[in-house]
């Protein structure tokens, strides 16, 4: 598991102070590309670390730095193992965790034990689909935000065709366990879905990155930009009682109740990317929902309605 690597390669880093890229493939047992790229992730998480090639090179804790668990405190320790807890599924893992266990000063070990027993993660959906999409590509765009390199991205959005375009990778988000590329591009900010990336090449040249740019208030602004397209449209509805919580459960859309009726059933507005969107979204409700507008919703609805007799009688 990647997080056990990583969490092997800062302790390894706090006993040794600087390692080379092939100690630390050899203590972890794995490649030296993989070595290169936990350590990479390490420097792009926030751990102060910096690089230094050529001859007595290696990777060192900014300063000469320590870092060790000691410093942690008691609530911090509890975020830590109730965190790594879940994830330790396999032998490795727990061996990891008894290990990060022993690091600990005596009076914290209880503590520590029993929130890595208090938690479980189960990475399937009520489908037993995986929630997390795979990211073929993450790799490579992780080094490009690390050593602040364009790269040359193929990229394929719903309903479009691929396409391909050079960006300057400025940081990586999660959003509800969903990967996003966060880069400038000739149109301005953009975001990218890491499940949708077809093709990431490194250009060779370097990243034009803002003063100032901060990843936390671009990521808020995407978000936003995002947020109102998935709610552009509004629809009015009427609903039978009991289906405002249903259509919460369901995810039709953003809710909002303005009133209730003499005769019981509530009138609603739901917001979607489009009218059309929203249409389909409650075409499984029947005669629960009716919608009151705009016409194109109606008219929306009028036509699954027919194509669903014509097929079904």
């Amino acid at each position: 598991m990647r997080a056990d690597r990583l969490v092997a390669a800062l302790l390894l880093l706090q006993r040794r102070g600087r390692v080379t890229v092939a100690e630390v493939a050899a203590e972890l047992e794995t490649s030296e590309r993989t070595a290169r790229r936990d350590l990479e992730a390490l420097a792009a998480s926030g751990v102060p670390l910096y690089s230094q090639r050529g001859r007595g090179g290696g990777w060192t804790l900014v300063g000469g730095a320590r870092t060790t668990l000691n410093g942690l405190t008691t609530d911090e320790i509890r975020s830590l193992f109730l965190t790594a807890g879940p994830a330790a599924s396999s032998p490795e893992a727990r061996t990891l965790l008894r290990k990060l266990v022993q690091a600990l000063p005596a009076p914290q070990r209880a503590g520590a034990e029993a929130a890595a027993r208090g938690g479980v993660a189960d990475p399937t959906d009520w489908s037993r689909a995986p929630v997390t999409a795979a990211e073929p590509h993450l790799e490579v765009l992780q080094r490009a935000v690390v050593e602040g390199e364009q790269v040359r991205l193929g990229y394929a959005a719903p309903g479009r065709p691929e396409r391909e375009r050079t960006v300057h990778p400025l940081g990586l988000a999660t959003k509800a366990g969903v990967g996003y590329l966060v880069a400038a591009t000739a149109d301005g900010l953009r975001s990218y879905r890491l499940s949708r990336v077809t093709g990431a090449a490194p250009t060779g040249e370097p990243v034009d990155r803002p003063a100032g740019f901060d990843l936390a208030a671009a990521w808020r602004e995407l978000a936003a930009r995002m947020e109102e397209r998935l709610h552009a449209a509004t629809v009015l509805v009427r609903a039978e009682p009991g289906t405002e919580a249903l259509l919460h459960r369901l995810g039709a859309g953003r809710v909002r109740l303005l009133r209730e009726l003499p005769d019981g059933w509530r009138e609603l507005e739901i917001d979607g990317p489009g009218p059309e969107v929203v249409a389909a979204r409650l075409a499984g409700f029947g005669a629960r929902i009716e919608i009151l507008a705009p016409p194109r919703a109606r008219a929306e609805l009028a036509r699954i309605g027919a194509e669903l007799t014509a097929r079904y009688g």
